[in-house]
């Protein structure tokens, strides 16, 4: 984040600087206000590309194995061209190639999520799938207790993921 606020004040002070360029090139013909102006559309599209890249960038870095199977696009009225241009702020990844088989049940493999979202910190969560059953039980908290399975069909992206030739 820190990084992020210096890319925009060095994008501010680079469009202070090139409509002083201008100026200097029109022999003042722009008028003064140009410069400020210039400074905050510079800082604008700064914040803006920094938004919108943000998960292309996170879902480069993950690690080989770990791969994106939901996204979550959102549209604010803070944020009006995201009307126009969804903006993704949060997608799951699973770590297919670390799930783990279960010893006394094939085909039951226990895998991690990552829950990622902008300007949040990342969430891990271990979730149990049943191939052949189609099926997965979504994490309940921790309790010890019997897992709830739901039935989730062939086309679920977890499911597939983890039960992949791929993950093997």
């Amino acid at each position: 984040m820190f990084y992020e606020l210096i890319a925009v004040l060095v994008a501010g002070v680079a469009g202070a600087g090139v409509v002083m360029l201008l100026s200097k090139a029109s022999r003042g013909r722009l008028p003064r206000w140009a410069i400020p102006v210039g400074a905050g559309l510079a800082m604008l599209g700064a914040s803006i590309a920094s938004e919108y890249g943000w998960y292309d960038a996170t879902a480069r870095a993950l690690p080989g194995g770990v791969e994106v199977v939901e996204t979550h696009a959102s549209s604010a009225a803070w944020r009006p061209w995201t009307y126009a241009w969804p903006m993704t702020d949060r997608f799951i990844a699973v770590d297919a190639a670390g799930r783990r088989e279960n010893a006394q049940t094939p085909g039951l493999y226990l895998a991690d999520l990552y829950f990622f979202a902008r300007w949040h910190p990342t969430q891990v969560v271990e979730i149990m799938v049943d191939c052949p059953g189609q099926r997965r039980a979504d994490p309940m908290g921790g309790d010890g207790g019997d897992p709830r399975w739901r039935e989730v069909g062939a086309e679920d992206a977890i499911l597939s993921a983890v039960c992949s030739e791929r993950a093997a």
